[in-house]
């Protein structure tokens, strides 16, 4: 029981520690980042139960509607309401890189208690390839979610909208192409799920950095205009 737990939780940890301390400017309260963790984790039960009703009345059984709407559109919107109504407009979120922080979390609370569950029905020996796929990519649709938000958060009236939009929509299909895959090819999926990651992390890793060039350019902005008044 405890080394299926450790399984489970060891991934999900990793990767948050990865991206919070990928944050070069102000790291986000521990207590914070824990709490947005949970309130993914708590996330899992209902989002579960909303799932197995569907299953059980044979409602979007389709390959499609499984991916699209049960699993990417469900998990995501979750994750993002969270987001949008918990944190976004928290005072300790003051930077564009702090989305990224607090999407990467709720994300990797909810693969976390996911990824248990599924070791404790399946064994322990799944834990290898769920680190690698599943809970790597919840972190990765992450990033995106949170990245977009930050954006919103720090920019013109005009363009927030878009950029509030872009962080549910995103997500959503980045999701869905994933699942998408996973239940529709049975021969030789590595060789296109394998790709699929591939590209999820190098966008990811774009977005971490555009994210602390842009909080770079804000610091210096206000150094400058500091040492004016100063002056």
């Amino acid at each position: 029981m405890l080394a299926i737990i450790s399984s489970g939780v060891a991934p999900g940890l990793a990767l948050l520690a990865y991206f919070y301390l990928k944050d070069k400017f102000d790291a986000e309260p521990i207590s914070m980042v824990f709490r947005t963790f949970i309130f993914g984790a708590l996330l899992v039960f209902p989002i579960m139960f909303i799932q197995y009703a569907f299953s059980t009345e044979g409602v979007l059984q389709s390959n499609w509607n499984n991916a699209f709407l049960l699993s990417g559109f469900l998990e995501e919107f979750f994750k993002w309401f969270i987001l949008y109504f918990a944190v976004f407009q928290h005072t300790e979120f003051n930077e564009r890189y702090d989305g990224i922080v607090y999407g990467v979390s709720v994300s990797l609370g909810f693969a976390t208690v996911e990824n248990i569950l599924y070791l404790f029905a399946n064994g322990i020996e799944f834990a290898f390839g769920r680190a690698l796929l599943p809970v790597s990519s919840h972190a990765l649709f992450g990033v995106v979610m949170g990245f977009y938000l930050g954006k919103g958060k720090f920019t013109t009236i005009e363009k927030k909208k878009l950029w509030i939009a872009l962080s549910l929509f995103l997500p959503v299909f980045l999701h869905g192409a994933y699942d998408f895959i996973l239940l529709t090819v049975k021969e030789y999926w590595g060789y296109i799920i394998g790709p699929f990651m591939i590209l999820l992390w190098i966008n990811a890793l774009r977005k971490v950095k555009e994210a602390n060039q842009l909080d770079e350019s804000n610091v210096i902005q206000l150094f400058e205009e500091t040492n004016n008044i100063s002056k």
